[in-house]
């Protein structure tokens, strides 16, 4: 689950049409927040968008489907994004509101 220093900075830059958010070191990856909930991050070396109903099918549309390390546990509800996004600072801003969206939905 290890990420690089550039790799980190790359999204970071790729998300600056996005607007203010905080990201922090966890488990090995990075944790990227906005109004305290966890909304993305970079997971199994990949940038990684909450999913839920809002946005689903974005990602299914594209090819994309969860990551699963063990089948036994629950599925995290992160999906790696689609490089055709993630290379589009406009688009990406899009699918991290809709990931945004589905944070602030969980648990208060």
């Amino acid at each position: 689950m290890a990420y690089s220093e550039d790799y980190l900075s790359f999204i970071i830059d790729q998300l600056s049409e996005f607007g203010a958010f905080e990201h922090k070191k966890m488990f090995g990856g990075v944790g990227f927040f906005k109004e305290g909930k966890m909304f993305a991050g970079i997971m199994y070396g990949n940038f990684c968008l909450k999913v839920g109903n809002s946005n689903r099918q974005d990602f299914i549309d594209h090819g994309m489907e969860p990551k699963e390390e063990n089948p036994k546990k629950k599925r995290m509800p992160y999906w790696e994004v689609p490089p055709e996004v993630l290379e589009n600072k406009s688009l990406l801003k899009i699918w991290a509101d809709k990931a945004v969206g589905e944070a602030l939905k969980g648990k208060k």
